[in-house]
């Protein structure tokens, strides 16, 4: 029983340091939950030593791909470090960066386009307007709150998360929908995309949401999700600009290699680059 408790109280003390450190409320959820099931791996009566998270570390590789088992691994990492374990941290999986990016998961403008036209058909005019924003300004889903009646008339929103502020650019065409969209639904201030009782959007409910556009838009659905909306943006806007460091900032990134990923060819092209060069 002491046990139970004991793990409660590092749970909670886990909370308020992710809270005390501005994590994201979907970052929050992701990490108390990668967190609670490395504790049902231990058990109720299980000592958390290095061994025991080296075995769960093998544990993950059996059963999810390698960059899941990083990402869970990362939640109890940090988890550890917070309840003064630092001792029981182990390191990542390494993970060869990929060379090309995947076709298979990856959304086109053309899909992106059915998707916006099925949720017209459907009648879903928030979640319409929801993924045109997040498409054509590469804000993270958590950002949505950021775009605001206000935003519309300066055509600029103001994001600040984790202690940092930047500035999105909202395009007229877009400030015009919102802004009819916003007179519609009787919201004169604040956040636009917000439940009856003026709470931000649930990012679960969001992509359950653009799941069931799948067969109207002819879409697979591993193809669909709120992220593959910001990365369309991306390699949109790098395919036709060139410039990694501006796209840095516009996506929030500290670290330009995190925005390398969107600037890969798909296979394809790559395949036809190598046939190019000459070599046999």
């Amino acid at each position: 029983m002491e046990q139970k408790i004991e793990r409660v109280k590092m749970l909670a003390l886990f909370e308020r340091d992710m809270r005390i450190n501005e994590k994201s409320p979907a970052t929050i959820e992701k990490y108390l939950r990668d967190v609670k099931g490395f504790i049902r791996y231990v058990g109720e009566d299980g000592m958390i030593t290095k061994n025991v998270v080296i075995a769960y570390k093998q544990h993950l590789l059996r059963w999810y791909a390698i960059t899941s088992a990083n990402s869970m691994l990362a939640a109890v990492n940090y988890f550890l470090k917070a309840v003064g374990s630092e001792d029981c941290v182990v390191k990542t999986f390494k993970v060869q960066k990929a060379a090309f990016r995947e076709k298979e998961r990856e959304l086109t403008k053309a899909e992106y386009l059915r998707l916006i036209a099925a949720a017209r058909r459907k009648g879903k005019q928030r979640l319409c307007l929801v993924m045109q924003t997040i498409g054509a300004t590469g804000i993270r889903i958590s950002e949505l709150p950021f775009i605001t009646v206000e935003s519309l008339y300066t055509h600029q929103a103001k994001v600040c998360l984790k202690g940092k502020t930047r500035t999105v650019i909202l395009p007229l065409k877009l400030c015009r929908e919102l802004k009819k969209y916003a007179r519609e639904k009787g919201i004169h201030s604040g956040s636009i995309f917000v439940t009856r009782t003026g709470r931000p959007l649930d990012r679960s409910n969001i992509l359950h949401e653009m799941k069931s556009l799948c067969d109207i838009a002819q879409v697979v659905s591993s193809k669909i999700s709120p992220h593959n909306l910001r990365h369309l943006f991306a390699v949109t806007y790098y395919n036709r600009e060139r410039d990694i460091c501006h796209l840095a900032d516009l996506l929030g990134h500290s670290n330009i290699n995190t925005t390398r990923v969107y600037t890969l060819v798909s296979y394809e092209e790559q395949e036809q680059q190598i046939n190019r060069l000459g070599l046999l």
